[in-house]
């Protein structure tokens, strides 16, 4: 029987174990080689996250039927004078390893797409490390490769219109 999961905004009420899967998350991904965050400190971010009065973000997790959370993605707004064609940042992005490749990063993508549409976000810029292994996912999904101007690649992507990815 396939498994359910559901993927919503996340609350205050999240925040412990929001703490606990993103670095659980990033060790999974970095495979314990960057110095990782302790869960202390993520939850710390992530209660000044939502106790601050700005309110241009938000975050999705998705959780599995025993109430778990296994993946996250966090939006916000963007303005930087370097990368005007982009309004929007994918902060962070995350799913466990056991859940890779079973359609849930396309869905929670597609998600956080709608939710940056209804903030009136057009376009959605991601900064990653350039060898996390999602790279390969961004760009299925339609992300572009971005270059600094000495032609190398430190881990960005962007979508220049999410309205033509797919995704929503």
């Amino acid at each position: 029987m396939e498994e359910e999961f559901i993927i919503r905004e996340a609350a205050k009420e999240d925040i412990h174990n929001l703490a606990v899967l993103h670095v659980r998350a990033w060790n999974e991904t970095y495979n314990n080689t960057s110095p990782d965050p302790s869960i202390a400190t993520r939850e710390w971010q992530w209660q000044e996250q939502f106790n601050s009065p700005d309110k241009n973000w938000f975050c999705l997790v998705i959780e599995n039927k025993q109430g778990e959370l296994i993946g996250f993605a966090k939006g916000m707004t963007f303005n930087h004078p370097s990368l005007p064609e982009f309004d929007g940042e994918l902060n962070k992005i995350y799913i466990l390893k056991a859940y890779h490749k079973s359609g849930l990063g396309k869905k929670l993508l597609s998600r956080a797409f709608k939710m940056f549409k209804d903030m009136g976000i057009q376009s959605v810029v991601l900064f990653g490390d350039a060898k996390n292994p999602a790279g390969g996912f961004h760009e299925a999904m339609g992300a572009k490769k971005l270059f600094s101007p000495d032609g190398g690649f430190h881990g960005g992507y962007g979508w220049t219109n999410i309205h033509q990815s797919g995704l929503i």
